[in-house]
């Protein structure tokens, strides 16, 4: 009995050790092209920067666990299952993958390897998308 106690609260602890993703944050085909050109060139804001994580069930252990770390962007996930038409277009294949638009325009895509694991960190996405965010500045 005591072994069964540890093992489900080291259970409840694995599940708890990543932030979760709130669901105003999770969207689907049908407000997946409006989303990707929020806060674009015509907005009044900084930032046409917007990051989409494509996210499978299988493979959540795996997910992107560092999103609410970004700076100057706004961030979605996507269930690959709820968003076959984005899955197509975009060509995803593995998950996770994270794709950087700026201004409804895909700039930047960091995948899962073969073993699906997710291999940039937040400060190799957070480097390039200050990077991005300089290109174009009169």
């Amino acid at each position: 009995m005591k072994y069964l106690l540890l093992l489900l609260s080291f259970s409840s602890f694995a599940q708890t050790q990543y932030e979760v993703v709130p669901k105003k944050y999770w969207i689907t085909d049908s407000d997946f092209e409006e989303k990707i050109k929020e806060n674009s060139q015509y907005d009044d804001s900084d930032s046409g920067i917007v990051v989409i994580e494509f996210w499978a069930e299988f493979n959540q252990d795996n997910c992107f666990r560092e999103w609410s770390g970004l700076k100057g962007v706004t961030y979605h996930r996507v269930d690959v299952a709820l968003a076959p038409l984005a899955k197509k277009k975009y060509r995803i294949r593995m998950a996770p993958t994270v794709l950087v638009f700026k201004d409804g325009i895909k700039e930047l895509s960091y995948k899962a390897g073969l073993d699906l694991e997710f291999p940039s960190s937040l400060s190799e996405i957070q480097s390039d998308i200050n990077s991005l965010k300089k290109e174009n500045r009169f």
